[in-house]
């Protein structure tokens, strides 16, 4: 299951946490702070999403 974690993960990170910062750039936040909080949010929760979905994959292949 860890290497469809993490080629889960490469995927889903990189998706969440341009959707967040997207999201703080539309709101008019345009300092580095501000983009780089977003981008680390989208990683954290991109963690359990992940997680869930691969073993969601792994038990129905079994």
């Amino acid at each position: 299951m860890t290497r469809l974690f993490i080629m889960l993960l490469s995927i889903s990170l990189t998706t969440l946490a341009g959707i967040g910062v997207t999201i703080v750039l539309a709101m008019g936040f345009y300092d580095t702070r501000a983009i780089l909080l977003a981008a680390a949010a989208g990683a954290i929760i991109a963690l359990p999403i992940t997680w869930y979905v691969a073993r969601t994959l792994k038990d129905g292949m079994n």
